[in-house]
Formats: C-alpha cells, sequence, structure tokens
C-alpha cells in the first residue's frame, strides 16, 4: 500500500487466530458459568505496519495477553495463523523468536542473579558475539539507569529497576519487532516515563513495537493504529485519529463496549 511518498509494508499479518482453555470447577464458579471451555480469543484477525505503534485495548481479560502469547509462540492457537516478518508462528518459530523480543509481565527474573549476568546469558541464548554483547549492555543499561545496579541481585532491586531489567533483557539482541504486553502495568510514575519515551526512541529507530494495555491516554499518547478487543473478539482496527475523530479514546471505547456487550447478551 502507497500513502503519499511512502509505502506501507505490513510486518505482522494475523489470520482468524482462535484459543480456547478447559475451565476447572474452580474457574466456572468464579466466571459464574456451566461452560467447560472459555474462548479467550475468537477468530481474531488485524495487520500491522512496519515502523509503526500498534496497540491492542480491551479491559482485563479480554484476550490481550493471549494474543501476544500466540505471537510470541509461547502458546499455540487452536486454528490460524500469522506472519511476524514473513514467517509462521505455527511452522516458523524460532524464526519468530529471532524477530522479536517479548516483555511481559508475568516474567520473572530469578532473585539470586544480578542484571549484569542475566544479560550476558539471554544474549549468549541469542547466539550474540561476545563484543556485541558487550556494547548492547553498555548501550542499554546507560540508557535505564542500570550500571550502579549492575551487580545488584534482582531480589534487591526495586520494582521499577526490575521492569527496566526486564526490558534491557526481552531487546538485548536488537529484534525488529518488539512486544509488550502492559508495559507500565505496576510502575511509578517516572519508571513509567522511561519506558515509554524508549518506546518512541524505538519508534523512531524503525522498530515495530505491538502493545497491549488499559490505558486509553497511553494508546493516544504512543499508538499510530488500535486494535479495540472485547470478549476474545477485535471489533474494531483502525488509526487512532480516525476511530476517536476528535473525541476522548476512553468515550468512544465505552460507547463501541456497550453496543457490542449488548449484541453479545
Amino acid at each position: 500500500m502507497k500513502v503519499g511518498d511512502y509505502m506501507i509494508e505490513d510486518i505482522l499479518i494475523v489470520n482468524g487466530l482462535r484459543k480456547t482453555f478447559n475451565m476447572s470447577r474452580k474457574q466456572q464458579k468464579l466466571e459464574k458459568t456451566n461452560l467447560k471451555v472459555k474462548v479467550a480469543v475468537n477468530d481474531i484477525s488485524f495487520n500491522v505496519h512496519k515502523g509503526e505503534i500498534y496497540g491492542l485495548l480491551g479491559p482485563n481479560g479480554a484476550g490481550k495477553t493471549t494474543t501476544l502469547r500466540m505471537l510470541a509462540t509461547l502458546i499455540k492457537p487452536d486454528s490460524g495463523d500469522a506472519l511476524v516478518n514473513s514467517y509462521s508462528i505455527v511452522k516458523e518459530a524460532d524464526k519468530v523468536r529471532e524477530n522479536i523480543g517479548f516483555l511481559t509481565s508475568e516474567l520473572k527474573l530469578e532473585d539470586f542473579f544480578t542484571p549484569d549476568y542475566l544479560f550476558d546469558f539471554f544474549a549468549r541464548l541469542h547466539h550474540m558475539d561476545e563484543d556485541l554483547i558487550k556494547k548492547r549492555k553498555e548501550e542499554l543499561f546507560s540508557k535505564f539507569g542500570i550500571n550502579e545496579f549492575r551487580e545488584v541481585k534482582v531480589a534487591d532491586l526495586s520494582t521499577g529497576m526490575k521492569q527496566k531489567v526486564s526490558i534491557v533483557i526481552a531487546i538485548c539482541h536488537n529484534p525488529s519487532i518488539v512486544i509488550f504486553d502492559e508495559p507500565t502495568n505496576g510502575l511509578d510514575v517516572l519508571t513509567a516515563k522511561v519506558v515509554t519515551d524508549y518506546l518512541i526512541d524505538l519508534k523512531n529507530e524503525g522498530k515495530t513495537i505491538i502493545l497491549s494495555t488499559h490505558i486509553f491516554s497511553l494508546v493516544e499518547k504512543l499508538c499510530d493504529r488500535v486494535g479495540i478487543i472485547i470478549n476474545g473478539k477485535l471489533v474494531l482496527s483502525d488509526d487512532v485519529k480516525t476511530i476517536t475523530n476528535g473525541r476522548p479514546l476512553e468515550d468512544v471505547f465505552f460507547d463501541i463496549y456497550k453496543e457490542t456487550v449488548g449484541e453479545q447478551k
């Protein structure tokens, strides 16, 4: 597709992803349902342009994290597929992992190790040259203010510093596509600002960022386009400015939410 003088290239093409999970009796009771299977993601399709920030916006439990985990090849879809930089998440998972960095709030760093050790460990898993590891570590540790904590055990780091270490580990191999699940979740305002500023820096470097969030202001500040996901279904995907048309995104979202939930009842 050509827009003005620029060619838009789809670096991610998602086609009909579906994922279900078996529900325990406890889960059935919590969700007040007799259904034994939960449809977490229901036939989702969308595309992401190279060099943009694309957001998945929805409430907790909408299917955002499950979608990102499938794209990151952590779990397999029941059906459907996605091409990440032309590689299939179903058939070419190893190639997909070479092209992405994935950060999730579920990532737990081992308390006993230091940021310095963990960076080297994960960088070597990506088969990085030792000189490149050193150069990349100095660059990222300096960017995120980790240098003075590089030999401090993870157990003794603040929550914000742990998040920063998690980020630099996720992108140690300088991936072309960065997938962040709730990147500012649980962070103080200062650390959240560092993270959001860096996402903009990554975009300016030509990286593609896909993030999930339930925070409207984050989408309005960062995202070029957004997909709204409700109860496992993608109900809308478009430019943020086109969707809002001058209105607050929060107001638009709740109009869509009420309409969607009403149709599903």
